[in-house]
């Protein structure tokens, strides 16, 4: 059953505009009301074009009305720092941040975004990226949350928040089911109606919940409609049923006809119909449409409106910094070079070591004290003998691996290399540190790495966007391998040193069956993909400045075969039609319902540390209001009124500060046809050695049901639910149960 609308939309197909709910868009709306008034068919239609893609400074730009004093929006990537401009920072990307399950540092590195793109003049940042990682070798997976919606939920509030709270404009990008590079501007992503609500469509809720200002439709289809006109997705779930008050923009020429403002688009970026043609879809094609009675002139009014209350509700109409910079032309003399990183180094620092997974650590290697001495092995310890900077949107794949490619890139300031942090700190300790930084060479790597007291060994893989391809992969990774022979890399550093430890910088999961069983390999630290900061945060966890409290966002299979999609490379003259067979059960859930083993499952991590769970609690009871339409307040009531509290005891029992990453994972009735654990809580809670703590989960409604597609909204599903307490997906500590 695929997705559509229920009868009420499709009678109020005409008033897709709800009255704004919460009080900021109501005092944004009235604003945007009193202005709307003011402007003649000509200035709303402008409201919703971009200049071109060869015009204005930023990646994307308006103009300005001067009637109204709207200075026009100038729109930049990317979701994990100002790209294409200098003087800004290189924050670890949505992929990290999401490993450090912590939703404090994800609201710090939201508003810290936030104030460089303020900084800079920007009103809006293209960001965040909340796509799921339905497929392992996805290429712009990185740049969001993972693979477990709930996560990428809270990801994507917690950083619309942040960058909205200095008054920026976030974006929620790519709506809907943009989950490969391969044929993104020829696929047809077909995707059931239940699918569509309880996996991909709730961090776009979450974004809503969070206020966003905009969201970007994507390229693909959404079964065999374009997502740019797609009435069902734009206006039946998002404006209508989610409530969404703020406007759609397209993905850079994802834009195909001038009656998609109909359908639910209110923006068209960059604004010409393909770079350089002068002609846009919307502009004077719009105006002279709406002229002739072709398209009713609400639409357009309905635009305008949506543009301004979002100007209005982050106070851009006061005292916004004008642009300073130049982002398609780097000599031009509007590159003022205002530094805007201020003390965010620091931040980044933190998520960096915080968003590193520890997953082997055999008889305590680690942590590091002051070992004799150290090989450090492998290309991506090292710099790019390029530069930081030295490949276009970082599509190459030299020195240590800090963010992947594409679009969704910024440049460095500096990028500290693991080598230098390492060497750094052995000189503190006096350790002798020796390195080979070729992948290729074995036996220099090998002879590297003999008799030394630890050998870290760098293995990577990358991906990006489909606009480079980068050693072979376009966009979407050809494999789940280490790139450069990463594998062979490890084997010979493991066969003369028995203390190797291996580092894994990645955009996503890597197969490690080769070697991860070799009693020599003695430590696995999964550092990810951690900005500007990598090797300073990475020797933080290494020394045991900071307790390792990472967690998987994903799974990390035994074989690419393990998962249940892969990237579709289906050429072809036609559409390329992508089912989502494999429906509700991606990754873990995928794994929990085929009984398959992974090599390490979602929210896995170790610690420096031990930590006890005891005394569970579950209180209160579901309402007998068991289900919501999912419109309007219907639905942001279900999703508000905490229905259960869950409590229970966590004890550091060991001897070292430390982070503990707790989950909650509901099992729902069979009934259901769900998945056999689905993530609904987590937190990150600091201990001492010998502290307790009690922590408590709320669960709404929403959080308990499921989506009925033959009623159209929102159960609580008949029959008891079971909720679980632990360290991960599997690590499952504490077991309750919630009648119903």
């Amino acid at each position: 059953m695929y997705l559509h609308c229920s009868a009420v939309f499709l009678v109020l197909s005409s008033v897709v505009y709800a009255q704004p709910a919460s009080p900021e868009w109501q005092t944004a709306y009235a604003k945007a009301n009193a202005t709307l008034a003011k402007l003649s068919l000509w200035d709303k239609v402008w409201l919703g074009t971009g200049v071109g893609y060869f015009f204005g400074k930023c990646t994307g730009s308006t103009p300005g009305i001067t009637s109204i004093n709207f200075t026009g929006l100038c729109l930049e990537d990317s979701a994990l720092g100002v790209r294409n401009v200098d003087k800004t920072s290189v924050f670890p990307p949505g992929i990290n941040t999401a490993a450090t399950f912590n939703r404090t540092l994800m609201n710090l590195r939201g508003i810290a975004m936030g104030q460089e793109f303020r900084g800079k003049g920007i009103n809006v940042q293209l960001g965040p990226m909340m796509n799921m990682m339905r497929a392992p070798a996805s290429g712009r997976a990185w740049e969001g949350f993972g693979a477990d919606p709930y996560l990428a939920g809270e990801g994507a509030y917690e950083t619309v928040k942040g960058v909205q709270s200095v008054g920026v404009q976030a974006v929620a990008k790519h709506f809907i089911f943009n989950e490969q590079e391969h044929s993104r501007m020829s696929s047809s992503s077909n995707v059931d109606d239940r699918t569509t609500h309880e996996v991909y469509l709730h961090p776009f809720l979450r974004s809503i919940q969070a206020n966003v200002a905009a969201v970007m439709c994507s390229y693909n289809q959404v079964n065999g409609t374009f997502a740019c006109e797609n009435n069902s997705t734009l206006n039946g779930i998002l404006k209508w049923e989610l409530g969404f008050q703020g406007y759609v923009m397209s993905d850079w020429v994802a834009t195909h006809s001038t009656g998609s403002v109909t359908k639910g688009l209110d923006m068209t970026m960059p604004g010409d119909i393909f770079p350089g043609s002068l002609i846009s879809f919307f502009g004077l094609t719009l105006d002279l449409a709406v002229v002739f009675g072709a398209i009713k002139q609400y639409y357009v009014d309905n635009l305008a409106r949506r543009v301004l209350a979002s100007w209005y509700l982050l106070g851009q109409d006061s005292g916004y910094p004008a642009v300073n910079f130049n982002s398609k032309n780097a000599g031009s003399s509007d590159n003022l070079h205002v530094d805007v990183q201020g003390n965010h180094g620091s931040l980044i620092r933190t998520i960096g070591a915080a968003s590193t997974v520890l997953l082997k650590n055999t008889g305590k290697t680690l942590p590091l004290a002051a070992p004799p001495s150290i090989a450090v092995i492998g290309s991506g310890a090292g710099p790019n003998p390029s530069g930081p900077n030295g490949c276009v949107d970082r599509s190459c794949n030299q020195g240590v691996l800090a963010q992947g490619w594409g679009s969704g890139t910024a440049d460095y300031p500096y990028l500290i290399t693991p080598l230098d942090a390492i060497t750094n700190r052995s000189a503190v300790d006096k350790t002798n540190v020796t390195s080979s930084l070729s992948d290729s060479d074995l036996n220099a790597a090998a002879a590297a790495a003999k008799n030394k007291s630890i050998a870290f060994v760098f293995i990577t893989a990358d991906s990006g966007e489909a606009q480079y391809t980068v050693e072979g992969n376009a966009g979407d990774r050809n494999d789940l391998l280490a790139w450069h022979g990463g594998d062979a890399l490890v084997q010979a550093v493991a066969a003369v040193n028995n203390n190797t430890i291996v580092v894994v910088n990645t955009v996503g999961p890597v197969i490690l069956e080769a070697w991860i069983d070799n009693p020599n390999v003695t430590g696995l630290v999964w550092s990810g993909l951690p900005g500007q900061e990598a090797g300073n945060g990475l020797v933080d966890v290494l020394y045991g400045v900071y307790n390792p409290s990472g967690r998987l966002p994903y799974t990390i299979g035994k074989s690419i075969g393990d998962y249940p999609a892969q990237i579709d490379t289906t050429s072809s003259l036609s559409t390329v039609q992508i089912p989502y067979a494999e429906g509700i059960f991606i990754d873990y859930r995928h794994f929990d319902a085929s009984n398959i083993t992974p090599r390490f499952e979602f929210g896995f991590g170790l610690s420096y540390t031990t930590f006890d769970y005891s005394s569970l609690s579950i209180s209160g009871s579901i309402s007998s209001n068991q289900y919501s339409t999912g419109m309007g307040s219907s639905l942001d009531a279900m999703l508000h009124n905490p229905a259960i509290t869950v409590s229970f005891s966590l004890r550091n029992s060991g001897s070292t500060f430390g982070h503990e990453v707790a989950q909650l994972y509901l099992t729902l009735p069979s009934s259901a046809n769900s998945a056999p654990y689905i993530l609904r809580g987590f937190d990150s809670i600091p201990l001492e050695p010998g502290q307790s703590k009690t922590v408590t989960f709320t669960l709404s409604r929403y959080d308990l049901s499921t989506w009925n597609v033959v009623t159209q909204r929102w159960e609580v599903p008949n029959g008891d639910i079971v909720v679980t307490i632990g360290a991960s997906s599997r690590d499952r500590r504490l077991r309750g149960t919630i009648s119903n």
